[in-house]
């Protein structure tokens, strides 16, 4: 016996109290009718703290908001004997930037996908155009509910017409009737009955129609208007029942007590639908024209009701050849003037009921289900290869973009670098750090040449710095970290971490060929000064930022009878704290993995190269690799979030992760190349640099190529849309430190796609109790 068609659908279902969840479970009964050749199952999408008992075809459960749920509903997808996968897609359904969560799975999933898209946009913004474009990147199919969608995908997504389906909103079959007995049922008074229904939110217009209602009302006392419908849950979670208020209080305000009634409360699609065939007509007075579905106004075609409705996109298409009346939106004279001519023309609203009703047919459940289990036929046929994203499908070493200083310009005034930005525009509020100047300096440096076009401009720009480092710095050598925009130190003196990022710049000065000399004597001048706190400088990442700056002076010859010593003290207590802390399978220099990483594993590779040293070269390599293991995955480097850091036998925090990391990652695996001319940690700075070209969990690009500015992270919601020094700084450092190299990866990546890069290192894999 041949095997069945299996159909696995996701999107919310019922009981949860929402119009997709409702058409869903529609959807997957009516495709289910095909009982002997087809079999369903369904992924359900659970909102903030929700829960529900679900029927059994509910195999697998999302939380909206948990990341790791949609890698594991993936997982589930590609082990599981599913054919098919249909997507129900609405914006508001996904968490993420305009709902981009959902790439998550439909990025690693082998099945081929039809997504139903329930909101087209017409001029959206950028990242909503990001998600549609990704939809139909990783879609076989798109079905939509309406012509005006699909022209829409066309004329505005350049979708190509043969991916695009249109298969109506589905409707209950029910036979054209009268109103009156249903009325009596459900003890409902009034005649006419005019009814609205669905979940209350501000974008419905109810108080267009009570407006409208005192004019009709005058002429039939006996009129009802029953809005029916609890409040959209979202909404009522924001904003209460501001809403619903607002329209009781205008009821009281225009003497319709009589007249309207308000059912609160979410009804079951079997009482639903002997509400609609109890009512006369149906009004729509939605206030926005961009929709284009709308399952309620489908609801009343398929049922026969007349009806009257603002000329929102899908009216405007399903309502023409006498099948219902539109009214401009807000026109509460014009509601109750098609009201009236209702009411007043008995002929006329029947024959419109029936024209309505006989264009409803092909839109019965019935037949919109053998519609999709057509398509999913159609798909299956045509062998679709796996819309799993490559790694191919990133940005490649030869494609690296030029270093773009405009955002950095931006950002620095005639005191420093601001330390943070909002959405682009530098933060005053917020100052300037010395954290950010000391890697800023790196960065510049890095940019130097004698052929610069800019050169002018860096030159200005490490002046600037430079002054700032030289006022920051205390009489005791350290140095304050942050500067109020009223040039106000706010610390007696900065982190560890602070004394060694300064150092970390003043070194880069100290030994950048193109610049100055005067600016390289300053440069070293204030790093002598500094010389007496470094017995008093503890931190690990400290000591590795002082080692970063020191190596530059050390290898030009500079000082060497003074700062080797120390160079040397910090790399042997590196050396110690790794021998210390590793074990088993966990080699690294803590018992936690926190922020800014793998600038300890360089300053170590560093120290082989000043002394000879094998032992700091192989520390500093096994720390790399195991820092490899721990995030890259064959596919992307999911980085060390600091929403928990990553404890020894823990758990890896997923999010926010930060740019710096993989910045950092990108230096050390060029360090790494350089000390052991091993093409594979090439292959890896390229994959690393890659996470802000989108190469990342989130596939979310983080860099702006017009600008040069960088985003500040990924967080549970998404990209971080700020963009602060410390992120564009870093950027500039690894692209630049890549660069050196770009050619040489370009050559490789003609034979190296880039899978199977895992084979470098014993891969690392994750377990309740952290690495097993």
């Amino acid at each position: 016996m041949k095997r069945k068609l299996k159909v696995l659908f996701i999107g919310t279902y019922v009981p949860r109290k929402c119009g997709i969840a409702t058409f869903t479970s529609d959807l997957l009964t009516s495709v289910s009718r095909e009982k002997d050749f087809v079999e369903c199952e369904v992924i359900a999408l659970n909102g903030i703290d929700e829960n529900y008992e679900y029927p059994d075809e509910v195999v697998f459960e999302i939380r909206r908001d948990q990341l790791e749920d949609y890698n594991r509903a993936a997982e589930y997808i590609n082990e599981a004997d599913v054919d098919v996968v249909c997507l129900q897609h609405e914006f508001g359904l996904y968490w993420g930037d305009a709902g981009d969560y959902i790439f998550e799975l439909l990025s690693k999933i082998d099945k081929p996908i039809i997504t139903t898209l329930h909101t087209v946009i017409k001029d959206p913004e950028p990242p909503y155009r990001r998600a549609t474009e990704k939809l139909m990147q990783y879609s076989d199919k798109i079905i939509v509910m309406s012509k005006t969608a699909k022209n829409i995908l066309r004329e505005v997504y350049d979708t190509p017409a043969d991916k695009i389906e249109l298969v109506y909103h589905g409707i209950p079959d029910c036979p054209f009737s009268g109103s009156e007995e249903h009325k009596k049922a459900l003890k409902l008074e009034g005649s006419p009955l005019i009814l609205t229904f669905g979940l209350l939110n501000q974008n419905k217009g109810i108080e267009t129609i009570l407006d409208a209602l005192p004019a009709v009302v005058e002429k039939y006392p006996d009129l009802t208007y029953l809005v029916l419908g609890a409040t959209h849950p979202e909404v009522k979670r924001n904003f209460g029942e501001v809403y619903r208020e607002y329209l009781i209080n205008k009821v009281h305000e225009l003497g319709l007590e009589k007249n309207v009634v308000f059912h609160d409360k979410f009804v079951q699609k079997r009482e639903l639908y002997k509400y609609i065939l109890a009512s006369d007509i149906y009004v729509s007075p939605y206030l926005s024209k961009e929709q284009v579905v709308s399952g309620a106004l489908s609801y009343a075609i398929g049922m026969g009701k007349a009806i009257v409705s603002t000329p929102y996109w899908y009216a405007q298409e399903m309502l023409v050849d006498g099948r219902g009346m539109l009214v401009g939106f807000k026109d509460s004279d014009g509601f109750s003037t098609s009201l009236l001519h209702l009411i007043e023309n008995p002929q006329e609203c029947n024959q419109m009921r029936r024209t309505a009703y006989d264009f409803g047919r092909q839109m019965i459940w019935k037949n919109v289900g053998k519609e999709y289990v057509s398509l999913f036929k159609q798909t299956l046929e045509k062998n679709p290869q796996p819309t799993v994203e490559t790694m191919t499908d990133f940005s490649l070493p030869s494609n690296l973009p030029k270093t773009n200083l405009e955002y950095l310009i931006s950002m620095t005034d005639d005191v420093g670098i601001f330390q943070h930005a909002t959405m682009g525009v530098p933060s005053r509020r917020h100052g300037y750090s010395t954290d950010d100047v000391g890697r800023g300096l790196v960065a510049l440096t890095r940019t130097t040449s004698a052929d610069n076009p800019q050169a002018g401009e860096i030159k200005r720009l490490v002046t600037v710095y430079l002054s700032y480092i030289d006022h920051a710095q205390t009489e005791s050598g350290h140095f304050h970290n942050f500067m109020s925009y009223d040039r106000k130190f706010l610390d007696d003196k900065g982190s560890d971490d602070t004394f060694g990022r300064a150092l970390y710049g003043l070194g880069h000065v100290c030994a950048s060929p193109h610049l100055p000399q005067n600016l390289r004597n300053h440069a070293l001048e204030i790093v002598r000064r500094s010389g007496p706190i470094m017995e008093d400088i503890h931190a690990p990442r400290a000591k590795a930022y002082t080692m970063c700056g020191l190596y530059e002076i050390l290898d030009k010859g500079i000082d060497q009878a003074t700062f080797l010593p120390v160079f040397i003290k910090y790399a042997d207590f590196l050396v110690s704290l790794y021998d210390y802390n590793m074990q088993d399978k966990w080699e690294w220099f803590e018992t936690e993995v926190t922020y800014g990483n793998a600038k300890m594993c360089e300053a170590l590779m560093m120290a082989y190269n000043i002394t000879g040293n094998p032992r700091y070269k192989e520390v500093g390599i096994k720390a790399l690799d195991f820092l490899t293991g721990i995030q890259w995955n064959e596919e992307f480097f999911d980085l060390i979030g600091n929403e928990g850091w990553y404890k020894q036998k823990g758990h890896k925090a997923i999010f926010g992760q930060q740019p710096i990391d993989a910045a950092y990652l990108t230096e050390a695996y060029v360090t790494a190349y350089e000390v052991t001319h091993d093409e594979k940690y090439l292959q890896l700075a390229n994959r690393s640099f890659e996470y802000f070209l989108g190469r990342n969990r989130l596939k979310a690009i983080m860099y702006d190529h017009s600008n040069g500015a960088v985003c500040d992270g990924l967080d549970p919601k998404g990209m971080n849309p700020n963009q602060g020094a410390e992120s564009v700084v870093c950027f500039i450092m690894a692209l630049e430190m890549l660069a050196r190299y770009s050619d040489n990866i370009a050559i490789d990546q003609q034979h190296e796609t880039g899978k199977g890069l895992m084979g470098i290192y014993e891969k690392r894999e994750f377990s309740s109790n952290g690495l097993t």
